[in-house]
């Protein structure tokens, strides 16, 4: 008989799930088998889970104006640097080193989530969130995500809301 894990499932905490229960906030895990071969990550996700790319949504760190800072946009779009800053009010913005990155969420690229990070940093969510009832962001590790509504993200995360997002 084949055993299936916790982890296959998608059950199991991790900080981010961990984050959204202390807070009380209602969201569902949503687990998908990653292909280790593939790097679009958010693209991955979104077909493997049938979902809309405006839906599910990555998490990228920026260094803005020196300190670490988390940006929230759709995996359809790119993240718009200057905005980015503006929305921080901040002079300039540029991508963060992933390892740098890994090292302050507690999460590796291609599962790093906005929620439960190790280090709580600045986080801008992109406006077009809110343009659906649940978006998906990454539940901490590659093939999880989680559903959640976007006020419920933005309110665990601290986030404030900015147009940081546009097509690719």
């Amino acid at each position: 008989m084949n055993r299936v894990s916790k982890k296959q499932r998608g059950e199991g905490s991790t900080p981010a799930t961990q984050a959204l229960t202390r807070a009380g906030i209602a969201f569902t895990l949503r687990a998908y088998a990653h292909d280790p071969a593939v790097t679009d990550f958010g693209g991955e996700a979104a077909a493997a889970l049938g979902v809309a790319p405006e839906r599910v949504f990555k998490t990228l760190l920026a260094e803005v104006d020196g300190a670490l800072a988390v940006a929230v946009v759709p995996v359809s779009g790119v993240l718009d640097l200057k905005a980015l800053a503006a929305a921080l009010a901040a002079k300039r913005a540029s991508m963060a080193d992933p390892a740098l990155a890994e090292r302050k969420t507690g999460y590796v690229v291609g599962g790093i989530s906005p929620l439960g990070q190790r280090t709580r940093l600045r986080t801008v969510l992109d406006v077009s969130a809110r343009a659906h009832g649940t978006v998906l962001v990454s539940g901490g590790r590659r093939g999880l995500d989680i559903e959640l509504a976007p006020d419920d993200l933005a309110r665990a995360t601290g986030a404030v809301w900015a147009e940081i997002g546009r097509p690719r």
